[in-house]
């Protein structure tokens, strides 16, 4: 989680093959699920929201296959995890 700006946006353009100033919002969370960092581009610059949470963990969808990189959620499905809520299994989509 000690990765910044210009560090998220090159794991975003080189594992995930994505553009980071697409309009997309990119989420990052840490192996005890207790921190995550999202970032997107706001039409002239990068914004980096940072989360720690006191007590529990984020419930993050799952990957539905092994060798999928990330997964597709949308803007109510953010606001769910945000707020601690898990999502169900049918909701989850994953992009490639």
């Amino acid at each position: 989680m000690r990765r910044s700006f210009d560090a998220l946006s090159a794991c975003v353009r080189d594992q995930l093959h994505s553009d980071p100033m697409g309009g997309s919002l990119f989420l990052f969370v840490n192996g005890r699920r207790d921190r995550l960092k999202a970032i997107w581009w706001d039409t002239n610059g990068y914004c980096i929201l940072y989360k720690r949470l006191e007590e529990g963990t984020f419930r993050i969808p799952s990957m539905l296959h092994a060798s999928d990189t990330s997964v597709e959620i949308e803007a109510r499905e953010l606001a769910k995890i945000l707020e601690g809520i898990a999502l169900p299994r049918s909701k989850q989509k994953t992009i490639a």
